[in-house]
């Protein structure tokens, strides 16, 4: 559905793909970000789409920004360009369908940014995260201070963002940066099979779980509640929800009789 010089995407069985395909180290630079703006615009107006995975083709993920173009970037471009990069990159948290992101190898920098917005990490064992920039002489901006802290906490943003350290893949099990951790040879089958589970579900009851527990992170406990009110009251009325626990009841009496 989309071939461009640095990303492909597909969409098959309501599950979509986006392959970041500049082998082996996935180097952003200018042109990724405004192809990545082109698939995205693909992406909104594809129909069907009922959980996506984000993956690379390579040894790894990305081993992040291109130095030679990162040399280039003046504070006037930052001040123009900023605001447009953050919003492709959070393109991912405003889709009704989870993101399933899966990492192997180095995933550095910009690379790493780029999956703090999916829904679920999955990495390889050989997975290798980082954020370097402070070594570089500035500070993370593309979610890196927000979006980390909210997800492995204040003290570990602060190690890996202050000291550039570089977390492997169980370590970022322990604090929470990713949710699952495979071999590398079934990294791509693992966040597949996760994609084809929730491409299952009905969709209203996954676009709503989505935006509820964002809901709640984001707006606190009484808006999470407040939510999952308004949200029940929908689903309940639904001929999904109907088919769906009839189904459910099948297979638990199926199992039964085992």
């Amino acid at each position: 559905m989309f071939e461009g010089k640095y990303f492909l995407f597909t969409l098959e069985k309501g599950i979509g793909v986006l392959t970041l395909n500049r082998p082996p180290y996935n180097i952003f630079e200018a042109g990724f970000y405004v192809e990545l703006d082109e698939v995205e615009e693909v992406i909104s107006k594809t129909e069907g789409i009922r959980c996506m995975v984000i993956k690379a083709n390579g040894k790894c993920f990305s081993a992040g920004i291109d130095l030679n173009y990162l040399q280039g970037v003046s504070s006037a471009y930052v001040l123009e360009k900023l605001p447009w990069l953050q919003k492709i990159y959070g393109f991912w948290q405003e889709q009704n369908y989870p993101v399933i992101a899966a990492v192997q190898g180095l995933c550095i920098g910009s690379g790493m940014e780029l999956i703090l917005d999916a829904d679920i990490r999955i990495a390889a064992e050989d997975a290798r995260f980082s954020l370097p920039e402070v070594q570089l002489g500035l500070s993370p901006d593309m979610g890196g201070t927000s979006k980390l802290t909210r997800l492995v906490g204040v003290g570990q943003a602060k190690r890996m963002i202050l000291t550039g350290e570089e977390v492997g893949a169980e370590e970022a099990l322990r604090i929470g940066l990713v949710q699952v951790v495979v071999p590398l040879e079934k990294l791509e089958e693992r966040a597949m099979k996760m994609a084809a589970t929730i491409a299952r579900s009905p969709a209203a009851a996954v676009r709503f779980a989505k935006k509820g527990i964002n809901l709640t992170d984001e707006g606190g406990l009484c808006a999470g509640r407040l939510f999952e009110q308004a949200q029940s009251t929908y689903c309940c009325g639904t001929e999904d929800l109907q088919k769906a626990v009839a189904a459910y009841r099948a297979m638990i009496a199926a199992r039964s009789k085992k």
